[in-house]
């Protein structure tokens, strides 16, 4: 077993990833200084698994459950008729929907995220959202998240920071619901993390940071550049998505001179675990197609020897 990307299958895409490393870190007319050397990833779809519905929304799930159960009116509206009723795939179809270019529904789930935190401390959310992963099962898999992360992509993150890179999250997802877990899952620490945002106050009476009744931004789409540049300040190299809302980010990417677009195609129905779909890539996955896009299409079914880690997982609450 070759010791650079062990969990990926000898293709072309395997080969198209080492030689770029190669090329942007060795001297010649390619070689891209270690300060410029920038990578960008989507987290879910692209470095763990996003269905039957994103992590976030298992979380949110339990949190409105808990809201429901205490004040009984809110079941009649969404989010929370779906939680209070069954009706999950709700949710699911909303977040499809977003990526197909309806956000109807994703106002409620905003409205909701929004109320599922207000007046809450950061400390405080951060402590809740670390016990959630110690504790929870993926709802189909049933391994702790730790357990549903894509191993090829992370031996991807640790073979780029290897070669001097600067490995960045860029997600739609929340910002500080993915920070607890980022070192642990991805090495990657929680400054370098941009995703979503509800709006922050300071309380000067309890000398704290606490979540406002107001949206700051949602991290996807042509946004995600924009916040790609606010954050870092240099456009990155690499960039790897999964998804319709990752497609400016790789055109983004690949407006420098030396630089690779990789898009997740979830097409493995070998049973190993990652549910297959095209839905809410159809775009970026016909963008790809273009081969003068500069967008390579990671197959994980061809592309992976292996999907999730091997090693067994722990307890919950171990």
């Amino acid at each position: 077993m070759s010791e650079i990307l062990p969990s990926w299958r000898d293709t072309a895409t395997r080969s198209t990833i080492i030689d770029f490393v190669e090329r942007v870190t060795a001297d010649g007319p390619d070689a891209v200084p270690v300060e410029e050397r920038i990578a960008v990833f989507d987290n879910d779809g692209t470095l763990w698994t996003e269905k039957p519905m994103p992590t976030q929304l298992h979380y949110l799930v339990q949190r409105w459950g808990a809201a429901a159960e205490a004040d009984p009116s809110l079941a009649s509206k969404q989010p929370y008729a779906a939680v209070a009723n069954g009706e999950l795939g709700w949710l699911g179809a909303a977040v499809d929907k977003h990526y197909a270019g309806d956000d109807s529904d994703l106002h409620a789930i905003v409205g909701a995220i929004i109320a599922a935190t207000a007046n809450e401390s950061v400390e405080d959310y951060a402590a809740s959202v670390a016990d959630f992963y110690r504790d929870a099962l993926h709802p189909v898999l049933e391994r702790t998240y730790s357990g549903v992360v894509y191993e090829p992509m992370v031996e991807l993150l640790k073979y780029l920071e290897a070669n001097g890179f600067t490995c960045y999250i860029v997600s739609g997802g929340d910002r500080d619901f993915m920070r607890p877990m980022t070192v642990d899952y991805y090495g990657i620490p929680p400054e370098r993390v941009i995703g979503s945002a509800v709006g922050l106050v300071y309380d000067a009476e309890s000398n704290a940071v606490r979540y406002g009744t107001s949206f700051d931004f949602l991290d996807d789409g042509p946004i995600k550049p924009v916040r790609i540049w606010t954050r870092i300040g240099r456009r990155p190299i690499l960039a790897a998505g999964n998804s319709n809302g990752d497609l400016p980010m790789l055109r983004y990417t690949n407006g420098s001179a030396s630089s690779l677009s990789l898009l997740v195609h979830h097409d493995d129905d070998s049973g190993r675990g990652d549910t297959p779909y095209d839905k809410g890539a159809e775009d970026a996955l016909d963008a790809a197609s273009d081969a003068a896009s500069g967008i390579t299409v990671v197959s994980v079914k061809r592309d992976w020897s292996v999907v999730f880690p091997d090693a067994a997982e722990p307890e919950a609450g171990a």
